[in-house]
């Protein structure tokens, strides 16, 4: 049944709105009141009622009353507004995800102010920032070394592409990232390994395809992670033909013989390249730039260094 009449209380306690805010909306102009009694009280109608909840409505998302009051005058349409808001709460959410990101971070250290501002800045950083943090590293690594310029051409074209709009995931993945960047032992080890490179002369000139090499570590991923998914101990004798034909591969690739000294240098490459954090580096570019995730291989490679290992 219509109400003609309501009250201000009676009004209250249709819409859930206090009676303070009703009489405020109202004051301002708002809600006009439909009549006023004799002893001066508020009347409001149905079309009150239904303009106080359009007005609730706007306001719990999130509307000031001035926009409001335009909407309802119609001086502005509600969907220009709500699309200027909209826009304004995605700069909101981006903050947001940013502060949720750095607050993770620093929950997983003891930081002093200048880690907090470090971190706060990482979080941050442009695009060009990201680069040069990137560059940064990679001068390092690679700085006085004579390594194949398409190798290194490759490492500095892949840089962290964050969107504009990050998701929580790729917010977290860049400052894992530039904290990794920053690590003094995981810029010594990726050196080493660049050293290691710039020590073989057939890498260097391209006489031997680093694709090829990335198909030996495809290679060892598929048949070194059979066998540890078969539960094969690396020291077992079911083991040895598996390694024989990895060993056999990585020999051919690298033009010599299968021998017990090369099995120790095999030995001791792995052990050298087997930091899971370098494997880590790529995992995080890949959800930074929302490309397909980067298995882990290491449980294979730490098999196959077990199983060299066992037969010294």
């Amino acid at each position: 049944m219509s109400e003609q009449g309501m009250s201000i209380g009676r009004l209250a306690a249709r819409s859930g709105v206090p009676v303070k805010t009703i009489r405020y909306y109202s004051d301002v102009g708002l809600l006009p009141e439909t009549t006023r009694t004799g002893a001066g009280y508020r009347q409001y109608d149905e079309d009150s009622a239904a303009r106080l909840a359009y007005i609730r409505t706007l306001r719990e998302l999130g509307l000031g009353l001035a926009t409001i009051r335009q909407v309802l005058d119609r001086r502005v349409g509600l969907a220009e507004v709500a699309a200027a808001h909209a826009a304004a709460l995605d700069g909101q959410i981006r903050i947001l995800r940013t502060h949720r990101a750095v607050l993770r971070a620093l929950a997983h250290r003891e930081p002093d102010p200048v880690e907090v501002a470090r971190m706060n800045d990482i979080a941050r950083a442009s695009a060009a920032e990201r680069q040069r943090i990137l560059d940064e590293f990679l001068d390092h690594v690679f700085g006085g070394l004579r390594v194949n310029p398409d190798f290194e051409r490759m490492m500095r074209s892949v840089s962290p592409d964050l969107p504009d709009d990050p998701t929580t995931e790729q917010l977290d993945a860049w400052i894992e990232l530039a904290d990794l960047l920053a690590d003094p032992d995981f810029r010594a080890t990726v050196r080493r390994m660049a050293e290691a490179h710039a020590a073989d002369p057939a890498l260097v000139d391209g006489r031997r395809d680093a694709r090829t090499s990335r198909e030996l570590g495809d290679m060892v991923a598929e048949r070194a992670g059979a066998a540890l998914a078969a539960g094969t101990d690396p020291a077992a004798p079911a083991a040895t033909p598996v390694l024989d034909g990895i060993v056999a591969a990585f020999a051919e690739y690298d033009g010599v013989a299968d021998t017990p000294e090369y099995r120790e240098r095999m030995l001791a490459n792995i052990g050298g390249g087997g930091d899971p954090r370098t494997e880590r580096y790529w995992q995080l570019l890949a959800v930074i730039n929302g490309w397909p995730p980067v298995p882990t291989t290491m449980p294979a490679w730490r098999w196959v260094q077990d199983a060299l290992a066992a037969r010294r």
